[in-house]
């Protein structure tokens, strides 16, 4: 689909240094100028979290009370944080469905996940198997409420473009898409601007993660993905072409390209950057 608009969103981890709660996060977003946020979700209750000492928000709190806050802060969430073993079903299951219902009540239209840590005792195959079953169930949950589910490459099977693939194939569902990390793509080794252009039709939102120099020295080939990266612009990514790449032909009408770093220093100089070139 050709001229997609691009829009500038704030994955919540930019704060989890600071040791600040969602709400503090959710703020501050909106007074840097963000429009868009991406919260991360867990299940049960988390103490750091109950603490204040964290970002994250539990699936068993009342969804409407973070769209509260959102439209109190003028806000809109581009997707959830939803990562979980997609490999291990007794846990993604159960995961991901409550997930894609909390998005749905909170008004995300996308939950982004990955295959997740696997068992030690599985293979490749099986594993493959286990994620079929998990992403099927997901899918079904999200089609009935027009969720889209972001496969994300981040683990040992969508560290490449080929497992990535295989991964996104596994079920044929207009429920799943592909949440782009650039940051990942790059840090396992990859051309995350080819990788981009191969597959932005299935694209459905970009994690808009860089990667300095430095850092890329250190782990480009030995890790699979990184939690956060340096501000978009200080890094190896050329946003000009990734914005080029996103605008040529995604699959949605909108793109939100979710910036994952480690401060709010960091995030106030990826927008600034970003919004630039947009």
């Amino acid at each position: 689909m050709a001229n997609t608009k691009i829009r500038i969103g704030l994955n919540l981890e930019y704060s989890r240094r600071a040791e600040k709660p969602f709400s503090w996060a959710v703020a501050q977003a909106a007074k840097m100028g963000y429009r868009y946020i991406e919260p991360m979700v867990h299940w049960g209750h988390e103490l750091m979290s109950l603490a204040g000492y964290y970002h994250t928000v539990s699936m068993f709190d009342d969804p409407r009370e973070a769209a509260e806050l959102c439209a109190k802060h003028k806000v809109r969430c581009s997707a959830i944080s939803a990562h979980c073993p997609v490999v291990q079903p007794d846990i993604g299951v159960r995961y991901l469905t409550q997930a894609i219902r909390w998005a749905y009540e909170l008004g995300a239209p996308i939950i982004n996940t990955d295959e997740g840590v696997k068992a030690d005792f599985t293979d490749a195959e099986t594993d493959h198997i286990l994620a079929k079953y998990t992403l099927t169930k997901a899918a079904r949950e999200a089609e009935r409420r027009g969720i889209l589910i972001g496969i994300e490459q981040h683990q040992i099977y969508s560290r490449t473009p080929k497992g990535l693939d295989r991964l996104y194939r596994l079920v044929r569902s207009p429920a799943i898409g592909i949440n782009f990390d650039t940051g990942n793509a790059y840090i396992a080794g990859a051309d995350p601007h080819k990788w981009l252009a191969d597959v932005v039709g299935r694209v459905i939102h970009v994690h808009a993660k860089d990667i300095s120099v430095a850092h890329g020295k250190a782990e480009r080939g030995k890790v699979t993905g990184t939690p956060v990266g340096c501000a978009c612009g200080e890094g190896v990514i050329d946003w000009k072409e990734i914005i080029r790449i996103i605008r040529r032909g995604s699959r949605r009408k909108e793109i939100c390209l979710s910036v994952e770093c480690g401060s709010p220093e960091q995030a106030a100089a990826s927008l600034e950057h970003l919004r630039r070139l947009v």
